[in-house]
Order: C-alpha cells, then sequence, then structure tokens
C-alpha cells in the first residue's frame, strides 16, 4: 500500500518554520548609539550621541561599582540600549547592567553618560565637573597639534 506525499513546498515551508526563530535568536541585534566628534575646545576628539550631544563617564565608575544612581541621573542621562541589542559607534562599544536592570553602553569599561547641561550640539560643560569621581568627556583620541605659520618679517626697515 503506497501512503500520500506530502509535497515537497509544504516540507520547506515548515522546516523553514522551525529553523527560523533559532536562526533570529542567535545573533543579537546592533544599533548605532554613538559617533565621533572633533572638540577644539578640548582638544580631543570625543564621543556623542547620534544627536551630536557630547557624552560622558565618571572616573569613580569602574569594574560595574555605579555611583551615578537616584537623583544623580536626572542631570547625567545614561546612554541605553534595550537588552539583547549590541552597541555600535566608531569604537568598540560594551554594555553592563545598572543596579535598577536597565543595561547602559561603556566606553573602555565605563558606563556613558549625557549631560543635561550641554543644551546644544558640540558643548562639554560637564568637562572636568567633580563630584565622587570627575566627569570627563569620552575621548577617542587627542586632535593633533596644527602647525603653526611663522610670523611675518616686520614689513619695514629699521
Amino acid at each position: 500500500m503506497r501512503r500520500p506525499s506530502m509535497p515537497s513546498s509544504f516540507l520547506a515551508i515548515a522546516l523553514v518554520a522551525l529553523l527560523a526563530p533559532a536562526v533570529v535568536g542567535a545573533a543579537p541585534s546592533a544599533k548605532q548609539v554613538a559617533r565621533q566628534a572633533q572638540n577644539p575646545a578640548l582638544g580631543k576628539t570625543i564621543l556623542t550621541t547620534t544627536r551630536g550631544r557630547t557624552l560622558y563617564s565618571l572616573s569613580a565608575e569602574t569594574n560595574g561599582r555605579f555611583v551615578c544612581t537616584a537623583s544623580c541621573l536626572s542631570t547625567w542621562r545614561p546612554l541605553l540600549v534595550p537588552r539583547g541589542v549590541k552597541p555600535r559607534g566608531p569604537v568598540r562599544l560594551g554594555t553592563v547592567e545598572r543596579p535598577d536592570g536597565r543595561i547602559q553602553v561603556t566606553f573602555k569599561g565605563r558606563p556613558l553618560y549625557a549631560f543635561s547641561g550641554d543644551s546644544k550640539t558640540g558643548e562639554a560643560n560637564g568637562e572636568g565637573i567633580e563630584d565622587v569621581g570627575t566627569w570627563h568627556a569620552a575621548a577617542v583620541a587627542k586632535i593633533p597639534a596644527q602647525p603653526q605659520p611663522e610670523p611675518a618679517p616686520y614689513p619695514y626697515p629699521y
């Protein structure tokens, strides 16, 4: 007795439906969260949000230790990503879980924040603010010094 056969297209669709969730769930999604910009006032190339706001880190926040919590977060806004999202930028970025369970973007192991006192692109008003540590713009590199032109000789004879 011969069994009725399933159409091969049905088998292919069923196989794809079974395997698709495993393939999709295997790779975390990525999201562009930072850019870099030259900041001549600081003499550095710094990290910014995708909207151009300077990103900072606090010197006392290392090895998963958080100092900026509670009321601090109204002044220093953490750069967050959804769980499972890999942050992308011009440099290697990482993540750390905050005490409240949210996922914060890190650079060189330090959590990144935007400062509420910066109202325009390119501002770095949070640079050097001292708290339990010191806030610094997240520097990617120093801006190379530009050679200064030689002064023109005195145009009049002595």
